[in-house]
């Protein structure tokens, strides 16, 4: 007969902490940065040269994950740790810094299995060292009770001694381009949204439902399109035409896609695609969470390993907005709205 799983209300915080530090690899493995972490009532963290690239970013069950999926994937903690780190050191990474340190808090149900806990901490620690963030560490956090689970993560990064990437300085005549991925999470989510069990998903798709759920942004594409010269940059969470816009706006500009391009990005998701009779490029273009970069460069400058050149940077005519377009005309796809979605 199969034990019952041991809860979080089992478990006093300090019995659940004793569980959680090792799999967040404390002590020895601290980035240098970390100069304190759990165990006072806030960490101590170093700024290196003097200013700290700060992020955050929360992940609510039911709103931006389910326990179970329509196609009956279940949602692991490990999937939720993965994720949870990934989106904030993307957005670190979006402004061509180096994250440094992590802090977490974890709201969850009294009913919340130990085991799922520890998978999370085990999610954070992978996603730190398999994604390459090498100098960063958790330095600390919260646990508490709630009637959902809850991961908020804030992370600190520094700039090494450059200026951070913004969203507004891209220019007329730059060239755009992207690094990392681009409508495959969507392209993931739609799979797990769908009839078709996991269990009958080809190892192929299947790699698109683990994007989703384990995005794998390009962290050293930030720092190095930051030395490259990018003019402008952002992580791409919302989709390529709604982050895109965004850019746009703040540099006052129009970005021009290219569709060969476009269509080029749209080869991985044919075979999904075909299956669920989708549109792979609605998911190239308004699809997120694949957590790749979108950038600008100066036309003169060669693009960095690791960028793709999608398209242009325009001057908006008299009269026009900035915004997206696709071969000169304007972009319909609004990507994902926290909000309106």
């Amino acid at each position: 007969m199969p034990q019952t799983p041991l809860t979080v209300a089992e478990l006093s915080e300090a019995e659940l902490l004793t569980r959680i530090f090792p799999r967040l690899e404390l002590g020895a493995s601290h980035s240098a940065a970390v100069l304190l972490g759990p165990g006072d009532d806030a960490a101590v963290v170093a700024a290196p040269d003097g200013r700290t690239v700060v992020s955050i970013d929360t992940q609510v069950q039911d709103q931006d994950f389910r326990l179970r999926w329509n196609n009956g994937y279940r949602t692991t903690g490990y999937d939720v740790g993965w994720k949870a780190a990934a989106q904030n050191l993307s957005d670190i990474n979006a402004m061509g810094a180096a994250a440094t340190s992590m802090v977490v808090s974890l709201t969850m149900p009294a009913d919340t299995p130990v085991d799922w806990v520890e998978d999370l901490a085990d999610g954070l620690s992978a996603a730190i060292g398999k994604l390459g963030a090498g100098s960063c560490s958790v330095a600390g956090g919260d646990l508490g009770r709630g009637g959902e689970l809850s991961v908020t993560v804030a992370v600190l990064g520094t700039l090494s001694g450059g200026q951070p990437v913004l969203r507004s300085g891209a220019a007329a005549g730059d060239t755009l381009a992207i690094a990392g991925n681009a409508g495959r999470a969507a392209a993931g989510l739609a799979l797990l949204e769908s009839q078709h069990p996991v269990e009958s998903l080809s190892p192929d798709l299947r790699q698109l439902l683990d994007l989703q759920c384990r995005p794998e942004p390009p962290l050293e594409a930030g720092p190095l399109a930051r030395i490259s010269g990018a003019t402008a940059m952002m992580d791409i969470s919302d989709g390529l035409v709604r982050d895109g816009t965004r850019l746009a706006i703040a540099s006052g500009v129009v970005l021009d896609l290219d569709p060969g391009m476009l269509r080029t990005l749209t080869v991985p998701l044919q075979p999904a695609a075909a299956l669920l009779g989708a549109d792979p490029l609605a998911w190239v273009l308004g699809g997120g969470e694949d957590h790749g970069l979108l950038a600008t460069f100066p036309a003169d400058v060669q693009l960095p390993p690791g960028f793709t050149g999608i398209g242009s940077v325009q001057a908006r005519g008299t009269h026009e907005a900035a915004g997206v377009k696709i071969a000169g005309r304007p972009a319909d796809s609004v990507g994902w709205d926290h909000f309106a979605d």
